[in-house]
């Protein structure tokens, strides 16, 4: 090939990441500005009045937390005791056993005193078939509704809980997620507290349990995960959903609500059908869904974000568990990009089409593929010794700094609004993390990118995969 055609390339492709590198800076700056600004306003709206007692009375909103349940004996019965403790009068914790093939029935009729009742269910049902509907024989557990299918997956156990559910509002979780006792009443302040639009979702912020005290379901002290992988894994929610996500909740531009703390207007969820069961990132397509909902009918709406920590969860300390849901994550990203590709710069859907699926095409999903794209690119022109060095090393120490900075600020943000980690020791160690995070744990969420856009490419077969939990008993 003529050096010309080569010197032509080289600088096509220098111009094509410096421009993307500093879109990319320019975004993340004013998402930092704008998650800064939101939440002072939350604190500052938030600082007065107090919906505690209101929210007791047995006139509050109704609402239904299903959780949805596979092969969780192991900590069932205290994960359901914690759900059972939330202060807040009228709801029920509708747990939908999705054909666990372990004891996980048994020991929750063993517990909670159990017995199967009868209740009248739609003929047009579109879920799995209901095996047994059952409810506790004490008053003590009257909140708890147990749901026996056949196995059909997250989605289908969740859609499930929706249709059997009698409440206003409904609040999709995993079974294994802590709610601290105050959860509903922020969640359900936040759908109240809007007078013009109609909240038709709440969502919020996923602290991670690893390592922390949890006695009896509660969370007696919150401790730094000692498993560095978990670490890794803290440091990347820190920055997702007290700065990512703020920002975008400012704007009203929240495009997704974690499957592990999602609320919603049980109406809006089941006029667009509910949760997709044909793809696996069903916790972002949904809101996809209900979104364009809304903008179809031309009905004033939002979508509520809370930063409080009222959400904890385990997650992957083992590292092929992690690279397969990274993997999962990828592909149900670009199942859901791809199936509302007509929002893509549409300026009928407002933001959401000029901004929000902008943002999630280049960044979220395209942005690992041209990083593994720049690695090749780099060790090609490296080994026909073309590779500009002076731009590649001012780019890259540039792009690498840039990231530590942001971190930091993600960081001493978090102690600054809710200083859950007080120990000098953590917030240091979690600063650690920040600089060498591009070099152990960015490549593997880049590989696993890669490989979930190769399978989705290739059409290869890969579910949910198995995600192996200590359990809060074992943790502490």
């Amino acid at each position: 090939m003529d050096s010309t055609l080569f010197e032509v390339l080289l600088k096509y492709i220098n111009i094509t990441f410096l421009v993307f590198t500093v879109v990319l800076f320019s975004m993340f700056c004013i998402m930092g500005y704008l998650s800064t600004r939101n939440a002072i306003h939350y604190r500052n709206k938030n600082s007065f009045g107090d919906l505690s007692k209101v929210m007791a009375s047995p006139l509050a909103p109704g609402i239904t937390i299903i959780a949805p349940a596979y092969n969780e004996e192991l900590t069932i019965v205290e994960n359901v005791r914690s759900l059972l403790s939330l202060k807040y009068v009228n709801y029920e914790v509708m747990v939908v056993n999705d054909g666990s093939k372990d004891d996980t029935l048994e020991k929750l009729i063993a517990a909670y005193d159990l017995e199967r009742v009868e209740q009248k269910i739609d003929p047009n049902w579109q879920s799995k078939p209901i095996r047994g509907i059952y409810k506790s024989k004490h008053r003590a557990f009257s909140k708890l509704v147990v749901i026996d299918k056949e196995n059909g997956g997250k989605s289908d156990a969740l859609n499930t809980g929706m249709r059997l559910s009698e409440n206003r509002y409904v609040g999709c979780i995993d079974v294994d997620c802590l709610l601290l006792p105050d959860a509903l009443l922020h969640v359900v302040k936040s759908f109240f507290q809007r007078t013009k639009k109609r909240v038709i979702a709440v969502g919020g912020v996923i602290r991670i349990a690893n390592s922390c005290k949890i006695s009896g379901g509660t969370l007696e002290e919150i401790r730094l995960p000692k498993s560095w992988l978990a670490k890794f894994q803290l440091l990347e929610y820190t920055r997702s959903f007290l700065l990512g996500r703020m920002a975008w909740g400012r704007i009203d531009s929240l495009l997704i609500i974690s499957g592990a703390f999602g609320f919603f207007d049980r109406e809006i969820a089941l006029a667009v059908g509910g949760y997709d069961t044909g793809t696996i990132g069903e916790d972002m397509e949904i809101v996809f869904r209900m979104r364009r909902y809304m903008h179809e009918r031309r009905e004033p709406y939002t979508i509520e974000y809370i930063p409080d920590s009222l959400c904890w969860t385990e997650v992957p300390e083992d590292l092929k568990i992690l690279v397969n849901q990274r993997d999962r994550w990828a592909r149900g990203n670009l199942e859901t990009l791809y199936k509302h590709k007509d929002m893509f710069f549409n300026s009928k859907f407002g933001r959401l089409g000029l901004l929000s699926y902008p943002y999630w095409f280049f960044y979220e999903w395209l942005s690992p593929l041209l990083e593994f794209f720049g690695f090749l690119t780099i060790m090609l022109f490296w080994y026909l010794n073309i590779l500009n060095w002076d731009f590649f090393l001012a780019i890259t120490v540039t792009i690498y700094m840039f990231s530590i900075m942001f971190s930091f600020y993600a960081i001493l943000w978090d102690v600054y609004t809710y200083n859950e980690y007080k120990k000098t020791k953590d917030i240091l160690t979690l600063m650690l993390c920040a600089i060498i995070e591009p070099f152990v744990f960015r490549p593997i969420v880049v590989m696993s990118s890669v490989r979930g856009n190769l399978k989705k490419l290739f059409r290869v077969q890969s579910g949910w995969g198995t995600q192996v939990r200590k359990g809060f008993a074992k943790a502490t």
